[in-house]
């Protein structure tokens, strides 16, 4: 009896399961090549000035970055460095290419808590983050990108059409120990106007937080 009701307990949990999974919202990614959508698409920063892609972008384009507060690959854990610590040298390095750059918070589901407007404040200054900060509302650029993760990065050209997007190198666990640096490959190489090697990688983090 008792392993009968273990079958059938085990049996709605995985329903339950696959019918939550089946629900989910399907999330188109923005292809490469295809010119950005919501591009003047206002949103404030952590100054409280209200920033645009195009307000942001420079001659070369734009380098899109979903983040956030709380997500272990963007902060850090005791067992991954996380993302972060990289993100002010990103951001030399796209002045450098004449790009410009942004961090986009779309948390929506957080932003009682951990990636609360509030919050965001204190974490770019505790941080010291060059680029703007800036709060998504109600996951609007996310769900128009299809950005998934954080973080998901997108780099934008001239043009503000899409020429990379994925993560941002191959070792969220260590900066020493990086051997594949994908955005600033595709950061250097659109600065030269030339094409992007490797246009797409496969993003890794948290699922960004959507109401």
């Amino acid at each position: 009896m008792k392993n009968t009701l273990l079958k059938i307990t085990g049996f709605f949990a995985l329903a339950v399961l696959l019918v939550s999974f089946t629900n989910s919202p399907k999330i188109n990614s923005l292809k490469i090549g295809k010119k950005a959508p919501m591009t003047n698409y206002e949103m404030k920063n952590v100054s409280g000035e209200d920033y645009s892609l195009e307000k942001l972008a420079y001659e070369n384009g734009i380098l899109v970055v979903f983040s956030c507060n709380s997500c272990p690959f963007v902060v850090g854990n005791k067992e991954m460095e996380g993302w972060q610590g990289r993100y002010n040298e990103i951001h030399d390095l796209c002045k450098r290419n004449n790009i410009g750059m942004v961090l986009v918070n779309s948390n929506e589901a957080k932003r009682t808590s951990a990636d609360s407007f509030t919050e965001m404040q204190k974490h770019s200054k505790n941080q010291k983050y060059d680029a703007a900060y800036v709060m998504d509302v109600n996951s609007k650029l996310a769900d128009a990108f299809g950005a998934s993760t954080t973080p998901h990065v997108f780099l934008l050209d001239k043009d503000l059409k899409l020429v990379y997007k994925g993560a941002i190198d191959d070792n969220v666990k260590s900066k020493s120990s990086v051997t594949k640096n994908w955005v600033k490959d595709a950061i250097i190489s659109s600065g030269k106007k030339e094409p992007v090697l490797l246009p797409e990688t496969r993003n890794s983090g948290c699922s960004i937080k959507r109401l």
